[in-house]
């Protein structure tokens, strides 16, 4: 078994969308990785081991609120690396 932080999912899928309907911002490995880090740092983790777990927490993720408050964080996370990139 492996601990994973399933959180990490939900914030690469939901920034790849994020990123489809912006053309004015670098896009590349370093900034997106920048901008999950940035994400994550400020979201609760969510970490399973089990098919169990993680079908718990993919029906978590449907909640409105989940979904908000990880656009909600991405969106900021974008703003500020898209400012402030690092290479």
């Amino acid at each position: 078994m492996k601990i994973q932080n399933y959180m990490e999912d939900v914030v690469q899928d939901e920034l790849e969308q994020l990123l489809a309907e912006r053309d004015n911002i670098c896009k590349c490995n370093k900034c997106q990785l920048d901008m999950m880090v940035w994400a994550l740092n400020r979201l609760p983790p969510k970490y399973v081991i089990t098919d169990k777990g993680r079908f718990y927490t993919k029906l978590k993720e449907q909640e409105i609120q989940f979904k908000a408050d990880v656009v909600k964080e991405l969106t900021k996370a974008i703003d500020f690396v898209s400012k402030h990139p690092q290479h």
